[in-house]
């Protein structure tokens, strides 16, 4: 049994859509925040003090897209597949890590994250002219596939756009971007997704 240390509500989210893709039993400890994003107790298995941390036997993990990768192994295929395309999968992993959230979260922070009071509009702005020059990247590719790796959904679109869920959810703009947009509305819309969905957005 997976132990996801969290609440949907935040990146844990991720891990729980991962583990309803894998089909893996599971169970969501739930552990939230306080005002300010700080969390409401100390998590002692997560030397950051964030969540989400998953407990696997005697394995203890933290980063979400981490463990998603560490499920999506136990998993295997068509989840995680073999050879270069488990290259690729890192690829695409890394690029949102790197690539999209540092700039989603300008951008979600100052739009819609924080109280109005404290929103800054020009953070919100120079983290969607950022963002927008990777999502230009991201509709390049996509415009030869469905998928990032091809014809069939990966942990790779999984973590990307579990990354961009929350821009998708509450108002980004995305028409310049209709590939992007096709490929977060079939992702967010599997049923998998929408029961991971529907206990964040429930």
């Amino acid at each position: 049994m997976l132990k996801i240390h969290g609440i949907p509500r935040s990146r844990a989210f991720r891990c729980i859509w991962a583990a309803e893709e894998a089909g893996l039993p599971y169970e969501v400890v739930p552990l939230g925040f306080a005002p300010g994003f700080k969390l409401e107790r100390p998590l002692a298995i997560n030397p950051n003090n964030k969540i989400p941390a998953l407990e696997d036997g005697s394995l203890v993990l933290f980063e979400s897209l981490a463990i998603n990768m560490h499920i999506a192994r136990k998993a295997g295929a068509p989840l995680m597949p073999s050879g270069d395309d488990a290259s690729r999968v890192d690829q695409w992993t890394l690029w949102a890590a790197t690539e999209a959230e540092p700039h989603v979260m300008r951008w979600s922070y100052n739009a819609y994250l924080k109280p109005e009071a404290e929103r800054v509009p020009a953070e919100a702005a120079a983290g969607k002219e950022a963002l927008d020059a990777r999502l230009a990247v991201l509709e390049a590719e996509l415009a030869t596939r469905p998928y990032l790796l091809g014809d069939a959904f990966t942990v790779a679109d999984l973590n990307l756009a579990s990354v961009l869920y929350g821009s998708w959810l509450n108002g980004y703009d995305y028409t310049r971007f209709p590939k992007v947009k096709a490929w977060l509305d079939a992702c967010l819309t599997r049923p998998k997704a929408l029961a991971a969905r529907k206990q964040r957005e429930g």
